[in-house]
């Protein structure tokens, strides 16, 4: 069992930037990929960004350029770097462990609120 907690979340103006961090505990051997999940009111949670133990990146096309996944594997936690934040960026961010086919596996921690105003 993993345990996930996010933090980092605010209220930023448009272009504004945020830092979020989630740390992960538990069966944490089981943790190969990473990856932030963002649920926008209203919407399906969706992948943003993601990281292999090894640092292999990939992001949604909508926040290529302006966000960065990081991870620290000594410490157990991942960070997304959130640059010129759009009001679509609103929403409850979330990290998770990636299995193999791609599909988030730990029990989803509570979130980070992260609302852009424009």
């Amino acid at each position: 069992q993993v345990q996930l907690v996010e933090s980092g979340g605010g209220l930023v103006q448009a272009g504004g930037s945020l830092r979020l961090s989630c740390v992960y505990s538990g069966s944490i051997f089981s943790i190969i990929n990473m990856g932030w999940y963002r649920q926008a009111p209203g919407k399906q949670r969706e992948l943003v960004a993601s990281i292999t133990r090894r640092g292999a990146i990939t992001y949604v096309d909508s926040v290529k350029g302006r966000f960065i996944i990081s991870r620290d594997n000594a410490k157990n936690t991942v960070s997304l770097q959130m640059n010129s934040l759009k009001p679509e960026d609103t929403g409850v961010y979330y990290c998770n462990g990636i299995n193999g086919s791609g599909l988030a596996f730990c029990d989803w921690g509570q979130g980070t609120q992260v609302t852009v105003s424009s």
